[in-house]
């Protein structure tokens, strides 16, 4: 439970970051905060993966870059079902859904998550293992 009100704690940190920095975002109040926040929590993990499946070959066309207009699809979207939060156009959605994307980033490096672990094929606990006999169709992980 803490790690999902740190969660949402980032992402309204990241929501009102964008409503401050962007002229084009609106925010009215924290009521209105903290259902824009619980909206786009509930979006990402429900629709963004239906979306992502969906926009795969898109997205892997333009290298990663169609996740950030996902992004911003559901950005509007919560603008549109949200009384008191306002997004002007698709572009000030991009924006926001970039500065919340940054905010996201930069909190998961500064609070130990963001972490990249970066492995080998080999096993590290010794030598590299040698082939069965019998054939090599059996894949070792």
């Amino acid at each position: 439970m803490l790690v999902l009100l740190l969660r949402w704690s980032i992402l309204a940190l990241g929501v009102t970051l964008a409503t401050k920095l962007l002229s084009g975002i609106h925010c009215d109040d924290r009521t209105t905060l903290i259902v824009v926040v619980v909206l786009l929590s509930f979006f990402n993990a429900i629709l963004k993966p239906l979306l992502v499946l969906f926009t795969l070959p898109f997205i892997l066309f333009t290298m990663g870059l169609g996740i950030l207009v996902i992004n911003a699809i559901l950005f509007m979207l919560v603008g549109y079902l949200v009384e008191g939060f306002e997004v002007l156009s698709f572009w000030w959605a991009l924006g926001g859904a970039l500065i919340v994307s940054v905010t996201n980033v930069i909190a998961s490096v500064a609070l130990g998550g963001g972490k990249v672990k970066v492995t080998t094929s080999r096993d590290d606990r010794g030598p590299p293992r040698p082939p069965r006999p019998g054939g090599g169709d059996v894949i070792d992980v």
